[in-house]
Order: C-alpha cells, then sequence, then structure tokens
C-alpha cells in the first residue's frame, strides 16, 4: 500500500462500520456519521442495514449547515429509491432543501477519484444488495517496446502522437463490506489487494459456520484455511461480533493463526 495513505474508523457487527482514507477524502461505509465520517467528502456504501448506513441523513445534513458542497454517495442500485424518501422526510422535519448526490454501481462500475486512483465496486453475497470496493492505484509505465530508446527518439516519437506509455493498475485496498467468503472465489480485486478488509464476524464455536452463513457472514473457521491463497501483504479483520471483548479476539487470534500469519492478519478497533 502506499505509504502516504492511512486507514482509519471502527468497525463492531451490528454496532457500527465506518472505514476512511483521509488523503482521498472518503469512506466506506459510515456508521452513525462519526466526526471522522464528516470530515470525508465521497462515501461508497455497502448496502443498507443501519450500522453501516444510518449516518446519511445525518451527513447531508452537516454539510447542507456547514456550506459545504454535497457529499456524494455511491450505492446498490435498491438503495437509491428508500434512501431518498427518508432524506426528503428529514428535510421536512428539518424545513431545509436537501438535494442527495445518490449514484448506483455495478461491477461496470469505475469511480473517478484523481489522476492516480479510481475506486472499483465489486459483487458481494449478504442478505440484502450488497458491494465492496477496492481502491486501484494506476501509474503510467513507458511501453517495453520503447523502453531501450533514446530520449531524443522518445521525443520524436511523441510528436507523431504515438502512443509511448501504458497504465499499470494496482489494487491497493479492498474492502468486503458484510459477506459470505464466496465473495472471494468471484473478484480477483480482493485476494490481489495490497491490503484486504474482510468481514470475520466469528472467531470460535459460540457461532457455527452454519449460522454465520445465514446472516451472510464470515466465520473465521472458513477464512483460516483460505489464507494462502490471498496475496495481499495485510489482511485486516472487520465487523468481529460485540460477543468478543478486544483482549479475548487478540488471544483466539494469536490461538489460532499460524506463526506465519500472525504478522499478516490482525484486527480492525471497533470500540
Amino acid at each position: 500500500m502506499s505509504s502516504d495513505l492511512r486507514i482509519e474508523g471502527l468497525s463492531l457487527s451490528g454496532i457500527r462500520t465506518a472505514i476512511a482514507i483521509p488523503e482521498l477524502s472518503l469512506c466506506f461505509d459510515v456508521a452513525q456519521g462519526h466526526p471522522f465520517v464528516l470530515r470525508q467528502r465521497k462515501f461508497f456504501i455497502s448496502h443498507g442495514h443501519l450500522d453501516h448506513a444510518a449516518g446519511i441523513p445525518f451527513i447531508i445534513s452537516q454539510k447542507k449547515m456547514h456550506n459545504e458542497p454535497p457529499p456524494q454517495f455511491y450505492m446498490p442500485p435498491s438503495l437509491i429509491a428508500p434512501l431518498t424518501k427518508i432524506v426528503e422526510t428529514w428535510a421536512q422535519i428539518e424545513q431545509h432543501n436537501y438535494s442527495p448526490q445518490f449514484h448506483p454501481v455495478d461491477e461496470k462500475s469505475r469511480i473517478f477519484l484523481n489522476p492516480q486512483y479510481d475506486i472499483q465496486p465489486f459483487r458481494t453475497c449478504h442478505r440484502i444488495e450488497s458491494y465492496g470496493y477496492c481502491l486501484i492505484e494506476k501509474k503510467k509505465k513507458l511501453k517495453k517496446e520503447f523502453q531501450n530508446l533514446s530520449q531524443k527518439d522518445l521525443q520524436i516519437l511523441s510528436q507523431t502522437h504515438t502512443d509511448l506509455n501504458e497504465v499499470i493498475e494496482t489494487p491497493l485496498i479492498s474492502f468486503s463490506g458484510d459477506t459470505t467468503i464466496d465473495f472471494l472465489d468471484k473478484q480477483p480485486w480482493a485476494k490481489k489487494s495490497k491490503t484486504l478488509l474482510i468481514e470475520c464476524t466469528y472467531l470460535d464455536q459460540r457461532k457455527t459456520v452454519a449460522h454465520a452463513r445465514e446472516w451472510g457472514h464470515i466465520h473465521f473457521d472458513e477464512l483460516l484455511p483460505r489464507l494462502s491463497e490471498l496475496e495481499c501483504e495485510k489482511i485486516i479483520l472487520i465487523h468481529l461480533s460485540s460477543r468478543y471483548s478486544d483482549k479475548e479476539a487478540q488471544k483466539i487470534l494469536s490461538e489460532r493463526l499460524p506463526g506465519s500469519e500472525k504478522d499478516r492478519v490482525v484486527l480492525f478497533p471497533g470500540r
């Protein structure tokens, strides 16, 4: 991952999930609209459950109150109509005029952030329509066939409008949102990301794999045998059940992770 990008936020199953990359002013999910969320400008919503999306009307209201540009929300298409009604209702309550900027995503979408970064949505497998998001880094590189040419020759070619460069795309950060583990079989972006933020709600037998799958979540028993197929430099577990204290969760991971994975797999803060 680029050393100049930070990941900050909170994620706790059923309570809150909002994860920001402040340098790009973006946020994956918004929880209830915490202060660190309000500082961002673009919001990528995985699905409509309240622990992930309840803060949307509040963010719109706060941006309006401070005369900031309307925030841009990207979300599953099925969310747009009901959320528009919710925001219209809050506008009546607050006696303000809001113009929510809701954009539907699909797997063919590519959201431009700046010349260096894009966001690529991908489908996930939850109880309701859901998407994950991958931050893609774009770098121009001189095409192989031109790499041995002199600067003079390159200048001559450029004057003929020859395209000398190719764009190299690197998946930097993937955010799964809530999902079953099945999404990994369809989403190469996630497996190849330098950093993968992947939900892992249950860590032990207090809840079974079958229970996790029924509710659209991942159990650590499913993730553990698949760690070897993930090319990620860092795997960050999000959406941990509130049944586990931070200390208890760390102890379980320490006991269950093989030594080769202890530095690569870490827990994201939830409290």
